[in-house]
């Protein structure tokens, strides 16, 4: 399938403020949801993996699929579960102490213009062990084709292309000790990597409100999810006590480990697995999140309080644990199976559920079997398929217009679209030459602007083109001997309010590979921005990389064995030729604040690994909508904060997205401060933003028999007291307070309970 002949979503009329039908609204519900199929569905024959479930991963093909790996093709799922069996022998999740560990990470997916049909790019891993000494790794690319067949998605064909490979002791290096050139050739252009989602044609059906609704509520249960990680990275147990929201529920489990339950047993149990508070020079923590999937429930558990909605996650998680001042360090490869309630409009966490399958040391590795026993979990794979199938619940909101719809069905298209073009980047990246480097350029704004590592910023497409070439050369280069992977997994996507615009963080996982010596790992973060063109495709506007937190200095002493920098050292190493030859825009060192201290190339001394780096966020807390103590808060494009704020996309026409939660709170207020109705009765309504954001929007209380409204502006300082009307009949109230959102904000909302005993007295609020 070639993609060359794509007409832009854009294109069909289904933009904020343009004219939409119900039935075209309906057909592009049904694209958004195939895309989240095709990628569940990949994602879940990785989760199978990791129990041998390889009759379930064939089934996930068409009865005309084949597994293409290597120089291995096999067709027809009975076909197929036979060479995976095979393939892994006694390395199958299945043996006590054995270990197949499947990722499937970064993906690239295009759907054709029929919507029958697609095509997927993924980075890969495969690491296993029999639990008798033997084991195995490989890394490579896939590139799959993907369709449609009686209203289920599924693996048409999957194309492993083996770059990797190496037993534990020895570490892996370039497949046959050979070079390689461009392993595969791109299924898209520079311009179809920022259209997921083509102007389609067909047929649309159900009911198009709730669908939506699952969707947008997707995308806040992935972030919440990836959120979890990184602050859990950092052992930051305040802030992931946070993300259980104020109900002082919450459970978490950790497999042989122990049950915790509520603020304080959560905080212990996170510490005893984990460590205490912060991080410490030497110490890694980092637990990389994989193959995400994410299941909106039907229906509530009735005995949950407060429970709008529900949902559940299931993922894969790799643990880099160590402590190089100890010398310790060791792996952790586990599962997580978790709930998540909506509580006034924000997704929190319910319970959480980790289950190491095998937790090895660094030294020895995980051939063994390693050092825990074994799970006693028993893992529930999520039901992705018949989204549009689904009978409308009591719990889903209508919304109000078709034009309301359309803007919030654009958020989660932008959500797909950010991702799309953020690993588009890496995979051009990875292959990076002279010619790949106007590939590279093209999928930047014309008004972008992208960090130089260790450098400082380029303004413009020109200019990032131009400082590629100045480093590359303008000639392909056919072969190489090695290459340093720029996965960018893990990602939290907020996306502006119209939908075309998003900022995103995703980390850098940098495995290196070489013909001749042990490949490495190494890490950093990404912190992005990207623009939905007129042309209706993603683009990225603002690229930042924060390199490296952590680092290996050989496979054969691991991330635990990397020398402290001599102190003796100069503050910062010599400029690159590229910055002499072609300066940037924006140097890092020329950014003042704490922004760019600490990094190479930046400000003052650079802290290089096992010394711990500053970690930077550029969004609140999911859930309480806090910000780090330390001020390790950066908003947006991160030159365009302070330094360029010419620089930022509201100077061209986009919105800011926004950075977490609109926190809503409504209080009883009586009047002149007493109980009694004659002196008048108010409720106060707080609309809290993040820091530096401005509250504007409309404010509703609304009840059975209140219906009140005002419009908040920037002197109001977020807070409006509506005084409720005097002839309130007496009895239970239930009021609902509602913020509107603006360009920067999200909605938010809460309730409050008022109780008038038989007519006019005193009035009481919960």
């Amino acid at each position: 399938m070639r993609l060359s002949k794509f007409l832009f979503w854009t294109a069909a009329g289904v933009g904020v403020g343009a004219a939409v039908t119900v039935e075209e609204l309906a057909r592009n519900v049904s694209r958004i949801e195939a895309l989240r199929e095709i990628k569940d569905v990949t994602a879940t024959f990785a989760q199978l993996a990791q129990f041998g479930r390889y009759a379930d991963m064939a089934a996930l093909f068409s009865p005309d699929g084949a597994l293409l790996w290597g120089n291995t093709s096999v067709q027809g799922p009975e076909a197929i579960e036979q060479w995976l069996e095979t393939d892994a022998g006694d390395m199958n999740g299945r043996r006590p102490g054995s270990l197949d560990t499947m990722v499937l990470a970064t993906p690239l997916v295009n759907l054709a213009v029929d919507g029958k049909t697609a095509e997927g790019r993924w980075n890969g891993w495969r690491l296993q062990g029999d639990g008798k000494g033997a084991t195995r790794m490989r890394g490579g690319i896939w590139e799959n084709e993907y369709t449609l067949r009686e209203g289920r998605w599924l693996l048409g064909v999957m194309r492993y292309y083996e770059l990797y490979e190496g037993d534990y002791a020895g570490g892996w290096r370039n497949v046959g000790g050979k070079d390689f050139g461009l392993v595969p050739e791109f299924h898209y252009s520079a311009e179809e990597a920022g259209v997921p989602i083509p102007r389609g044609e067909g047929r649309a059906g159900g009911e198009v409100g709730r669908r939506i609704e699952d969707l947008n509520d997707e995308d806040e249960v992935r972030n919440l999810q990836h959120a979890w990680g990184y602050y859990v990275d950092r052992r930051l147990w305040g802030e992931v006590g946070e993300l259980f929201g104020s109900h002082n529920w919450g459970v978490v489990r950790v497999d042989n480990v122990g049950v915790f339950e509520g603020p304080a047993g959560i905080r212990e149990g996170l510490e005893r697995w984990m460590g205490s508070e912060g991080l410490k020079q030497g110490v890694l923590n980092e637990h990389l999140i994989f193959d995400t999937v994410v299941k909106i429930r039907d229906e509530v558990d009735s005995d949950v309080p407060d429970a709008e909605r529900m949902a559940d996650a299931r993922g894969i998680e790799i643990g880099l644990i160590g402590d190089q001042e100890k010398g310790t360090a060791s792996w952790r490869f586990s599962f997580f199976q978790n709930s998540f309630v909506r509580r006034n409009g924000i997704w929190q966490f319910l319970n959480v559920t980790i289950a190491p399958l095998v937790v090895a040391n660094y030294s020895s590795g995980w051939g063994d079997g390693g050092v825990m026993p074994q799970s006693t979990v028993e893992p529930v794979f999520l039901n992705y398929t018949a989204r549009g199938t689904k009978t409308p619940t009591a719990q889903t909101t209508t919304a109000d217009s078709l034009e309301e719809l359309s803007r919030r069905l654009y958020r989660s298209y932008g959500y797909e679209g950010a991702e799309s073009i953020s690993n588009a980047y890496g995979f051009y990246i990875d292959f990076i030459d002279g010619a790949a480097c106007s590939l590279m350029a093209a999928i930047h704004h014309p008004f972008a602007n992208k960090e130089s590592p260790f450098a400082g910023f380029y303004h413009t497409r020109q200019r990032v083109l131009e400082a590629c070439t100045q480093s590359y050369g303008t000639s392909a280069r056919p072969t190489r001997s090695g290459i340093s992977f720029h996965w960018r997994p893990q990602p939290v996507i907020h996306v502006s309010q119209d939908g075309r615009s998003a900022s995103l963080r995703a980390r850098l996982l940098q495995p290196a590979t070489d013909k001749t010596s042990a490949g490495t790992i190494r890490g950093g973060m990404y912190h992005d921005q990207m623009v939905l063109d007129e042309n209706g495709s993603w683009k990225l506007w603002s690229v930042t990389i924060d390199e490296f937190y952590w680092s290996m200095s050989s496979w054969k002493e691991g991330w635990h064995g990397v020398e402290v920098r001599d102190k003796n050292a100069p503050d910062q190493p010599p400029p690159r030729d590229l910055v002499r030859q072609y300066p940037p825009d924006l140097w890092l060192s020329e950014m003042e604040g704490p922004r760019e201290v600490g990094f190479m190339g930046g400000r003052e001394r650079y802290v290089a690994w096992p010394e711990i780096q500053r970690m930077w966020f550029g969004y609140r807390n999911p859930v309480s909508g806090g910000v780090l103590e330390d001020g390790s808060y950066w908003p947006g494009c991160v030159p365009c904060y302070q330094h360029k704020p010419e620089w930022g996309m509201t100077k061209h026409g986009w919105q800011e997205p926004p950075t977490g939660p609109t926190l809503v709170r409504a209080v009883f207020a009586p009047g002149n401060g007493s109980s009694e109705w004659d002196d008048g009765t108010f409720i106060s309504v707080w609309v809290t933003p993040g820091p530096g954001e401005v509250v504007e929007g409309v404010v509703r209380l609304v009840g059975k028999e209140v219906e009140l409204k005002y419009v908040l502006t920037q002197k109001d300082g977020g807070r409006v007291t509506f005084e409720l009307p005097r002839n309130l009949s007496g009895g239970f109230h239930l009021l609902e307070a509602t913020f509107s959102g603006s360009s920067r904000l999200k909605p938010g909302k809460d309730v409050i309970d008022l109780t008038l005993p038989g007519g006019p007295g005193s009035l009481l609020g919960d």
